[in-house]
């Protein structure tokens, strides 16, 4: 779906500090089954009129069992290349109220019971259905009677809303930085890339324009000043070339790479300079991009990576190339991101 569409999936997660051996907190899970327990007309039918809504939640719950926040957000990242992390709950909350975390262990502790002997049998046909029938009606109980408590410690919609969205304008524009704590493996690294100076590329740019009208009017009103934060040509993308491809530049990791910038290619949504690739220790570095280059600057709305189809737009006659001769060459190092 998103190769047919040039969509990019972003993993959208409630956020949690978890147990060890779950990414959500008990306190997370009384939410959630609060939530359900109010909701009224669910397509789904997941609401407070099913009888066994409880049971359902817990299914959901242990679906995540035996794996921590941390190995849950890192596979999210490694998959996906960005996580957004929706607010739920305040952080200066008071504990959860006994009664519900007995609740809850008690009906985490029946449904191990339960699918250890049915498996995914519903709970309302199983061993122990009268037993879920009573924990059902108890955790009913129990979630009504803590209602201000569990609606004091959400954060405010608004603000869940807001936080979101601005996590998801991030990752549109590229700026999505992945936690340190995930590089430190390998598997959550999502691309490889010779990072460039962007002081020396814009001072590059800024001469270009002096020499040619058709660059000087294209950059007039891009404030790349402000908006070129960040440069660098991609060697291999986890997601377009494999985890094999991008640990294959280890060897040149921090090292110093120089860049040729033999073009400025651009329409009026992007621009990107083409790039070619020089040597490390006498060993040439290729790009397993088809085309190599530097995303200088994308309109509102368009991601970075469609900066890719520059190339090919050039040849439909729907960019603008502009030969930078003789070459100019930029140092950058080699990094993973």
């Amino acid at each position: 779906m998103c190769h047919s569409t040039r969509a990019s999936a972003v993993p959208v997660v409630p956020d949690s500090e978890g147990t060890e051996s779950n990414p959500f907190s008990l306190d997370a899970l009384a939410v959630f089954m609060y939530r359900v327990l109010q909701r009224v007309n669910h397509p789904g039918n997941l609401d407070k009129a099913s009888p066994n809504a409880g049971y359902v939640l817990l299914m959901f719950y242990n679906l995540y069992d035996g794996k921590s926040r941390r190995e849950f957000d890192s596979e999210l990242i490694e998959r996906f290349g960005s996580l957004v992390k929706m607010p739920l709950l305040k952080s200066d909350r008071s504990p959860l109220p006994d009664p519900v975390r007995s609740i809850l262990e008690e009906g985490l502790s029946l449904y191990k019971l339960h699918t250890k002997r049915h498996g995914r049998l519903e709970s309302t046909k199983g061993t122990y259905a009268k037993e879920w029938t009573k924990w059902e009606k108890q955790l009913r109980g129990i979630l009504s009677a803590n209602a201000e408590y569990l609606d004091s410690i959400q954060v405010p919609f608004e603000f869940a809303v807001k936080q979101v969205s601005e996590q998801l304008r991030s990752v549109a524009k590229g700026d999505y930085q992945t936690p340190i704590t995930e590089k430190r493996k390998l598997g959550t690294i999502v691309f490889a890339a010779a990072s460039l100076p962007v002081t020396e590329i814009s001072i590059f740019l800024h001469k270009l324009g002096q020499i040619n009208p058709k660059v000087e009017s294209f950059l007039k009103d891009k404030d790349l000043e402000h908006n070129l934060r960040k440069a660098h040509v991609t060697l291999a993308h986890k997601r377009s070339h494999g985890v094999t491809a991008v640990a294959s530049y280890g060897p040149f990791l921090s090292r110093e790479l120089p860049v040729e910038l033999t073009a400025l290619l651009f329409t009026d949504k992007m621009a990107a300079l083409e790039a070619r690739l020089g040597c490390v220790d006498d060993e040439k570095v290729e790009s397993r991009n088809e085309w190599p280059h530097v995303t200088i600057w994308t309109g509102e709305g368009v991601l970075p990576k469609e900066a890719n189809m520059l190339q090919q737009l050039h040849s439909e006659g729907k960019a603008t190339r502009v030969e930078v001769d003789p070459p100019a060459t930029i140092s950058g190092t080699v990094e993973f991101f």
